[in-house]
């Protein structure tokens, strides 16, 4: 919430979305985020692809969206609980659309400019690091995504 609170100015005047852990965003939310939006940012737990319905996120077009964040890949005892009892009903290859490469490619063919995502499980901490760096460089000093990335290698 800070790192939202101190870019603010910067990056819009109309900014939406859902912020918090009170309730998920329901499938017909997330849709009109990712439609509606020029960019789009996912700072949550475990994978970004197991909180949205596959057969909707394929079927939706989001030409609008030039920039995908996604800060996923956390886990805390209680989301691997969740996502635990969510995978079960899953097949093995439900599973593995979920994984980094795989979600980057889908969001790519719904109509996705960029994407940027993590690779491997993280902390929150390391989430806020990134997200301060990448506002950081793409906001205050009008880097381009590929040199903002480029810097979150280093």
């Amino acid at each position: 919430r800070k790192i939202l609170e101190k870019y603010h100015d910067l990056f819009t005047l109309h900014w939406e979305g859902v912020i918090g852990n009170r309730c998920a965003p329901s499938q017909a939310e997330w849709e009109q985020l990712l439609t509606n939006c020029s960019a789009f940012l996912f700072y949550g737990m475990e994978r970004f692809m197991s909180h949205v319905l596959l057969d909707w996120l394929v079927a939706m077009s989001i030409p609008k969206c030039r920039l995908v964040i996604l800060l996923d890949l956390v886990r805390s005892q209680q989301s691997y609980q969740r996502i635990t009892k969510s995978d079960i009903h899953k097949s093995c290859l439900r599973i593995a659309l979920e994984r980094p490469t795989e979600t980057a490619m889908l969001l790519s063919l719904t109509g996705a400019g960029s994407i940027i995502a993590t690779q491997w499980y993280t902390s929150l901490e390391e989430n806020a690091e990134r997200l301060e760096t990448l506002f950081e460089n793409l906001l205050s000093f009008g880097k381009t995504t590929g040199q903002t990335v480029h810097v979150l290698q280093k």
